[in-house]
């Protein structure tokens, strides 16, 4: 029972994703960046989708991969520098809303579904699972921010300045990287742990077995 339970964990968790993205899409703050903000996000929901069936992926990885596509799509319905978050803001004392780099962090998330897959495929021994997972998300934090700043550029005005959400930090897209990388870094230490736990288990039970 509790492995079929388990086994339907990424089909419920999509369901409720796709309620909380439905309703987040109704009377978002700016439509223009809710599309500048979501397409990233459809788009990899589409791909896991898709792949389900090719290759599924731990529940812990699904719900590391969801935990960004629900802060997104949050940050897209608000716009990330107007999300209700200033309960945080005040208690930390901040002089800016810090959901954007909370939501980057989770971007690093991503980290622990690619080591994944390259170690299960057996396409890379470990340890080059756990680097390319952490320079692949060092590399694409690198190219979004290319793309926000292209973006902000020519759409120009408001929706570009609300979608680059710099507020006022000359270093917000190194903050952002750094986030993404930090974010990684934690992804793949849990990846670790959880490997070591699991290969320490399974080499346990044949002694407990025999004794």
């Amino acid at each position: 029972m509790r492995q079929r339970a388990q086994s339907r964990f990424p089909i419920v968790l999509a369901a409720v994703f796709t309620l909380f993205f439905t309703l987040l899409a109704v009377h978002p703050a700016s439509r223009e960046v809710w599309w500048a903000e979501n397409i990233p996000v459809m788009a990899m929901f589409a791909l896991l989708v898709v792949t389900y069936h090719r290759f599924r992926y731990s529940d812990t990885a699904y719900a590391m991969m969801a935990v960004w596509l629900f802060l997104h799509a949050i940050g897209g319905h608000y716009t990330f520098a107007n999300v209700p978050f200033g309960f945080v803001t005040d208690l930390f004392g901040f002089s800016r809303n810090h959901f954007d780099r909370v939501a980057h962090f989770s971007v690093g998330f991503y980290a622990y579904p690619l080591a994944e897959l390259l170690t299960r495929k057996r396409l890379a021994h470990p340890t080059v699972a756990l680097l390319f997972g952490l320079t692949t998300i060092m590399a694409v934090a690198c190219a979004y921010e290319i793309i926000e700043w292209g973006y902000a550029v020519l759409e120009g005005g408001e929706a570009g300045v609300e979608f680059l959400g710099s507020q006022g930090d000359v270093w917000d897209a190194q903050k952002d990287m750094l986030a993404d990388t930090l974010g990684a870094v934690f992804a793949l230490a849990v990846f670790r742990l959880r490997r070591e736990f699991r290969d320490t288990r399974g080499a346990a039970r044949p002694s407990q077995t025999g004794s």
